[in-house]
């Protein structure tokens, strides 16, 4: 039985032309399963490049197998892939010959159907089926998932005319949507570029001061201690599951997955989850004050190189650390650290950690309070404006995704002809 078209069609709100027929998606495609290539086989060089979940976006292929390869196995151009853990992610193939491994699936073409309008309008489904999946892992996909799918399908003349359509009107949006990424790129290159000038040099200061290895030559007259010798740590304390969730107390609970949300001055004011000051105590938990900077101890790269300042008292998980400065502007040194490469300092391992010592180590310049006030205001301006571009970048991001996906709704279930359509309103409101 089909999940997603019971629920597509539970609302009676599943309209299509009626010279369009309901399909089942086995009957429109043949499905080959992912080969289960042994890892004995796989190395950064090979005979063909292996196609991993993974391996669905641009990124360049980091495995290659060599050997027995199954022709049935071997994914083309044009073939639709989908990955089958995860978010059941689907493209049109088109990065040339590869192996497909196993947990991976790939759909071609019966007679009379148009790969594209599949690859068009099956996501859709796919996506019912992920939030309709339980897991407490991964969610699975399988293959009889796929092939019990149903689908409204037009004549093939009618499927080339809407994929035709859609090529060009999803190309164009994908390229604004390209551009605005690379317009968030800039922009953080350019507050970043902007925060190492302010805190290395000013146009009133020669370059005659000490040279720091990570950061480059600061101002003579500056000090360069290592962070150690002007701060102190403050270390976390293990979240308590039984407080998942709580919306009111005396601290907020800060832990990794908080450093997301920060307004442009990158404070950090609230959090997921609040302690009572009773619980921070039987718990045996250091109190943060106010003007401490926050780093992630382990998590992504990404995470890594985030920095926060606390505005209130606050209790720290103990994946997250605080550095509590003995004097300056909290501005300058968190500043200052956003541009230490913490990802450098990480021990190697799956999940990358730093410890205090490392931090603790580095050198860092250390301008007399009113400079590093002087600096602060300056940057706090320069980054509320970027806060502000960068918002209003990612408002037009999300819009231009959900416009792309209403104009392949509407496309893939007749809601207007194609053939007398025009996309030049597909993206009115959002600035080229």
């Amino acid at each position: 039985m089909s999940l997603a078209w019971q629920v597509r069609t539970a609302s009676s709100s599943e309209v299509f032309p009626p010279q369009w027929e309901v399909r089942r998606v086995g009957d429109l495609v043949t499905l080959i399963n992912g080969f289960p290539f042994s890892s004995e086989t796989f190395g950064p060089s090979g005979d063909l490049p292996l196609v991993r979940i993974r391996d669905l976006g641009h990124q360049p292929f980091e495995t290659y197998v060599s050997g027995r390869i199954p022709e049935a196995s071997i994914v083309r151009n044009g073939d639709v892939v989908i990955g089958m853990d995860g978010d059941f992610n689907l493209k049109i193939w088109d990065r040339g010959r590869a192996a497909l491994n196993q947990r991976l699936c790939l759909l071609r073409p019966r007679p009379g159907v148009d790969i594209r309008f599949v690859a068009y309008a099956l996501p859709a489904s796919l996506k019912i089926i992920n939030d309709l999946t339980f897991s407490t892992t991964v969610k699975h996909l399988s293959s009889g998932d796929v092939l019990r799918e149903r689908m409204p399908l037009p004549p093939v003349e009618e499927q080339r005319r809407i994929a035709d359509f859609l090529d060009a009107e999803t190309s164009r949006i994908d390229r604004m949507i390209t551009l605005r990424h690379k317009q968030l790129k800039l922009w953080a290159e350019r507050t970043r570029s902007l925060t190492h000038q302010q805190v290395t040099s000013t146009t009133e200061e020669a370059l005659g001061g000490l040279e720091i290895d990570w950061l480059g030559r600061i101002p003579e007259g500056w000090r360069a201690p290592t962070i150690g010798r002007i701060a102190r740590f403050i270390m976390g304390t293990t979240f308590p599951h039984e407080y998942q969730g709580q919306k009111s107390g005396h601290y907020p609970f800060i832990k990794v997955s908080d450093f997301q949300t920060a307004d442009g001055t990158e404070r950090i004011e609230s959090a997921e989850n609040w302690i009572t000051r009773e619980t921070a105590n039987r718990l045996g938990a250091r109190i943060v004050p106010p003007g401490c900077i926050l780093y992630a101890r382990v998590g992504a790269a990404l995470l890594l190189n985030r920095r926060r300042i606390t505005v209130r008292p606050s209790v720290i998980d103990d994946n997250v650390r605080a550095i509590n400065f003995s004097h300056g502007d909290p501005r300058f040194w968190a500043a200052l650290l956003n541009l230490l490469d913490m990802g450098q300092l990480s021990n190697p391992g799956a999940v990358p950690s730093i410890s205090e010592s490392q931090v603790s180590s580095v050198r860092i310049p250390d301008p007399d309070d009113e400079t590093q006030t002087t600096i602060a205001n300056r940057l706090e301006t320069t980054h509320r404006y970027q806060h502000a571009a960068s918002s209003a970048i990612q408002r037009q991001l999300h819009l231009l995704a959900e416009r792309r996906q209403a104009l392949i709704t509407a496309a893939v279930t007749g809601q207007f002809d194609v053939s007398t359509a025009s996309g030049r309103n597909v993206t009115d409101g959002v600035p080229a």
